[in-house]
């Protein structure tokens, strides 16, 4: 759940990172205000973990990086930090900053009720003014499904749906994740 600060102060980024720094939950940044993250249930948890264990074995031994949950992405272009739920960078610039990552090629968000429709909307048009995004998925657990909308040679970006039962597939890693091994583990 993505909730608003009670009383709405306005923060730099380094008045931001400095006080996110020193909190015990986590906090997204969207140009001066903070939003707080409510913590996420056990099948959040464990579908998010699942697609980490696929993406980190697939990329194991290669430059990529797979990383989730606690690891900030900075859109500059909109004055913002996230928090996404999973994330692959591969690059090198990424190597030298262990808490924030600026070019990820691919960002996952494991949908939540209250913060879905965010997700497809506000949270997507932020993260596509990242030059280095190819993919973003988008994994709904209550429907079994995701979306996977690819960034496209011209710019634009094209919806690439996988219904209940079909897995998923992120060309930007060349990776395709079997629905048993997604939804492993995720009793209803």
């Amino acid at each position: 759940m993505r909730q608003r600060a009670p009383t709405p102060v306005l923060f730099t980024t380094d008045e931001y990172l400095h006080w996110e720094a020193g909190q015990a939950g986590r906090h997204e940044f969207v140009d001066g205000e903070i939003f707080s993250m409510a913590g996420a249930g056990d099948k959040h948890v464990t579908v998010t973990g699942n697609l980490y264990m696929a993406l980190r074995q697939h990329l194991r031994g290669t430059p990529c990086r797979t990383l989730m949950l606690d690891t900030k992405v900075k859109v500059a272009l909109s004055n913002s930090f996230f928090y996404p739920d999973l994330l692959v960078t591969c690059s090198l610039r990424d190597t030298f900053d262990s808490l924030v990552k600026r070019e990820p090629k691919l960002i996952v968000e494991v949908l939540s009720p209250s913060t879905a429709n965010y997700d497809r909307t506000d949270k997507f048009a932020a993260y596509r003014q990242l030059e280095s995004l190819e993919e973003y998925g988008l994994v709904d657990i209550a429907n079994r499904r995701a979306d996977v909308y690819r960034r496209s040679p011209d710019g634009s970006w094209t919806l690439n749906p996988f219904d209940s039962g079909q897995g998923v597939a992120f060309a930007s890693v060349d990776l395709a994740i079997h629905a048993e091994t997604i939804f492993a583990e995720v009793f209803d």
